[in-house]
Parts: C-alpha cells; sequence; structure tokens
C-alpha cells in the first residue's frame, strides 16, 4: 500500500464520521446515516474521476464501503462523545478535506493533466463531498458560507506546485500541501477569517 492510498483511507474515514456526525444529529437512522457518510467521502472523488474520464475509483475497490462501514462504527461506540463535540465534525472536516485535495491532485498529474487542472481538481476533491453532503442533511453547504472552505484547497494546491518546484520529494509535498490546507481551514475559522460579500443593488 503507498502513501497515497494511505491518505486516501484516512480522509474517507475523517470525510465519512463528519457526514456521519451530523447525520446523527438530524436523527438519521443507521443506514440514512452510513449513506450520508459514504456520500461525503466518496462524492468529490467521484465527480473528480468522471471529469478526468476515468472509472470512479469506489467502483474499483470494495474498500471504501469498509472504511465508511468503520468510520460508521466509530460513531456508534463513541457517539455520545463525537456527537456532543461541536468541534468534532470541524476537525474531521478539515481533516479530510486537506487529504483529498491532495488526492485529487496527484491523480490528476498521474493522468497527464497539467498543474492547473490538478488545483482544480484537488479543490472538488476535497469540497465537493461535504457540497453532498450538507445538500442531504438540508444545510446550506459550508463552500457557499463566508467561511473559508474551498480557497483553502486552492492553497494547498499552490503551496504543492511549489514544493514541487522546489525539488522536493513527493510525499514530503504531499504532507506539507496536507497540512497546509488543515491550518489554513482551522485559523480561517479561529480568527474570522473570510472573503468579503458580493453585494447587488436592491
Amino acid at each position: 500500500m503507498d502513501f497515497l492510498t494511505i491518505i486516501d483511507y484516512i480522509g474517507t474515514f475523517a470525510f465519512a464520521i463528519s457526514g456521519i456526525r451530523l447525520a446523527s444529529a438530524k436523527r438519521f437512522d443507521w443506514f440514512g446515516a452510513y449513506v450520508v457518510g459514504f456520500v461525503t467521502a466518496v462524492g468529490g472523488g467521484t465527480i473528480r474521476d468522471l471529469l478526468l474520464d476515468v472509472t470512479p475509483f469506489w467502483m474499483l475497490q470494495s474498500s471504501y464501503l469498509v472504511v465508511t462501514a468503520a468510520a460508521l462504527g466509530f460513531v456508534i461506540l463513541f457517539g455520545k462523545y463525537v456527537i456532543r463535540l461541536n468541534n468534532t465534525f470541524f476537525i474531521f472536516d478539515a481533516i479530510g478535506l486537506g487529504l483529498f485535495a491532495v488526492v485529487g491532485i496527484e491523480k490528476s498529474i498521474t493522468h497527464g493533466y497539467p498543474m492547473w487542472v490538478g488545483i482544480i481538481m484537488g479543490t472538488l476533491t476535497g469540497a465537493a463531498g461535504g457540497v453532498l453532503r450538507d445538500t442531504l442533511i438540508n444545510e446550506v453547504p459550508l463552500i457557499f458560507r463566508k467561511e473559508i472552505y474551498a480557497l483553502a484547497c486552492v492553497f494547498g494546491g499552490l503551496v504543492y506546485y511549489i514544493c514541487i518546484h522546489c525539488q522536493m520529494g513527493p510525499i514530503l509535498a504531499q504532507i506539507i500541501a496536507a497540512v497546509s490546507v488543515i491550518v489554513a481551514r482551522i485559523l480561517a475559522v479561529k480568527y474570522h477569517i473570510s472573503l468579503p460579500n458580493l453585494k447587488g443593488e436592491n
């Protein structure tokens, strides 16, 4: 198992937990929570793969279904702690965002696309699952709120590009890029950093 696959599984687990945790707060049953978690974990990557004209990754390996099931089991076993902690969703969502952004960038480059496409696909991989999750639980998607969300993925993509341009090894570049996304997301929320609203005429 290579390093990128490990990142992918950790990101799947983290994103699935973020979806299942919110589904639990909305009083979904186990199956409904599993569906939300699975869609959160694979939604962005599925859209990415369709745009790259390849078979969606989870259709080639059943392990993503198992990882999502493990996430559901984790929430069931530690539910009273996970659901009560408001920061739990945020932390797992930030981790999934950073890891999936790197996975999206790497997969795009592997298929011969330039870095600017990789940054877009990395952003899509990280952010689209959250959009689908929030839509399923009837919430306004984070990407459409004032919070820095998808822009953190763009930042991570630029950091990855700089690392590769500076002749860093791919694994080190992946780690630094993922951490940069996570840190950017956390700092943006902690210090209420956001883009200004677009104001139209009344």
